[in-house]
């Protein structure tokens, strides 16, 4: 429905003075928010997210399960959104990651995909192969995969050193970029005991090293570092020649930061690890807290080592 304008009878279109749209929308031919349009930064790809490692650019990555808090992040100057299998107890109040499905992956891809699509659209997106996904067999992961790239994830993720490397080569020979995660893998934590540092003894240490420098010959372009001695991440970072680090509870030698979106702002619904901080503590926003959350891991000064790490 158009309205008749007061100065000349002409027909008016919704948002076309930059009214907001309901719901949180975007205004009719107008962008996110209302306003002039949001100056757009260059899209974080793969080749962008091997030029930063290369330069020493640190790299800034959350978690996010909507529309709404991806385009916040994005908008932010998040580099990497991850929508990870965390959701199960984020969104889901499960005890672990294991009862979440691919179709629960596909649906929350999507959204944030969605999100994206309507704001920047700048930051690279990450989705997380859950638990059952991929351990059977290297075709079974590669059907997964294919789900949650036709949702608009741009690379996904898969834990596991070992077997799981076999899987990774063979996703990425057929296009498909992949993120590794290792040490504190949440899909097999009762197989390890706990949510406990991973690689203390010289002997686990030894074999995260091997798996990390496999997974970069394989032609993973990041490798997630999750509860390892700082030093054993820096370690393993310095060995690296091309593919990425991120960290999460690993120190501040590695090549970037990711931390699940619920608890840099405070809130969840267990206790808060120790390698979180929480950026929402004096900021008048979400979205700033977001900012100062990149700024922070762009700067170094988060992760603090004396205080996040172990």
């Amino acid at each position: 429905m158009t309205t008749r304008s007061s100065q000349g009878g002409k027909a008016a279109q919704p948002g076309a003075s930059g009214e907001a749209a309901p719901y949180g929308g975007a205004p009719y031919g107008g962008a996110p928010h209302g306003g002039a349009a949001e100056s757009k930064r260059k899209k974080v790809t793969t080749a962008r997210i091997a030029d930063m490692r290369a330069s020493g650019e640190k790299i800034a990555m959350l978690t996010a399960y909507d529309a709404t808090f991806a385009a916040a992040a994005d908008a932010a100057g998040v580099d990497c959104i991850l929508v990870g299998d965390s959701l199960g107890m984020i969104c889901q109040g499960r005890a672990t990651t294991v009862g979440v499905t691919l179709e629960d992956m596909r649906y929350h891809t999507q959204c944030v995909a969605q999100g994206l699509a309507r704001g920047q659209g700048s930051a690279l997106l990450i989705a997380d192969l859950p638990f059952g996904s991929y351990q059977q067999s290297r075709e079974q992961a590669m059907a997964s995969a294919v789900q949650l790239m036709q949702a608009g994830a741009h690379m996904i993720k898969l834990e596991g050193g070992g077997w799981a490397v076999d899987v990774a080569a063979f996703l990425i020979e057929r296009g498909v970029p992949v993120c590794g995660h290792l040490g504190l893998t949440p899909q097999t934590v009762s197989a390890l005991g706990g949510y406990r540092v991973q690689g203390k003894r010289d002997e686990d240490a030894a074999r995260m090293r091997n798996d990390a420098l496999a997974l970069e010959a394989a032609g993973a372009s990041m490798v997630v570092l999750e509860m390892v001695p700082a030093r054993l991440a820096a370690d393993i970072t310095g060995q690296m020649r091309a593919c990425a680090t991120i960290g999460i509870g690993a120190g501040s030698g590695t090549a970037g930061q990711v931390l699940v979106m619920h608890d840099m702002l405070g809130i969840n619904l267990g206790r808060m690890a120790k390698f979180v901080r929480n950026f929402m503590q004096g900021a008048p926003g979400v979205q700033a807290a977001f900012a100062d959350y990149v700024a922070a891991v762009k700067n170094g000064t988060f992760p603090d080592d004396a205080l996040h790490a172990w």
